[in-house]
C-alpha cells in the first residue's frame, strides 16, 4: 500500500521537527521523532483502519482516521484510508486546535 502525504502534513512534520531541533535544541528527539512518524506510518500501511474514525459532521471528514505517533503520544497523524493507499492529511499535536485545523482545512 502507498502512502501519500498531502503538503500540510509534511509541513506538519517538519514544524514539529524543528521545534525539536532549533526551539528545544533537542537534536536526538528531533531524531527519534522523524523515525517515529516513519515507523508510525509503516504500521498504519500494515493496518490501515486501526485508527479510530475523526467525529464530524462535515461529510468530508468523515472518513478520517487518527492514530498517535508511537512514543509522540500526544501527536496524530490525521489519514484518510483507501483500498490501494493511506493519504496522510495532518500530523498534529494535541495542544493544538485539532478541531478547528481539520474544519477549516477540510478540502480532503
Amino acid at each position: 500500500m502507498k502512502v501519500v502525504y498531502r503538503q500540510t502534513a509534511s509541513d506538519d512534520a517538519v514544524r514539529q521537527f524543528r521545534y525539536y531541533l532549533i526551539d528545544q535544541n533537542l537534536p536526538q528527539i528531533a531524531l527519534r521523532f522523524r523515525d517515529a512518524v516513519r515507523n508510525t506510518i509503516d504500521s498504519l500501511r500494515e493496518h490501515p483502519l486501526v485508527g479510530a474514525r475523526y467525529r464530524s459532521r462535515k461529510p468530508e471528514l468523515q472518513s478520517l482516521r487518527s492514530w498517535p505517533v508511537a512514543g509522540f503520544e500526544a501527536i496524530r497523524i490525521y489519514y484518510l484510508a483507501e483500498s490501494d493507499a493511506i493519504h496522510v492529511v495532518r500530523i498534529l499535536h494535541g495542544k493544538r486546535d485539532v478541531k478547528r485545523i481539520l474544519e477549516r482545512g477540510s478540502s480532503t
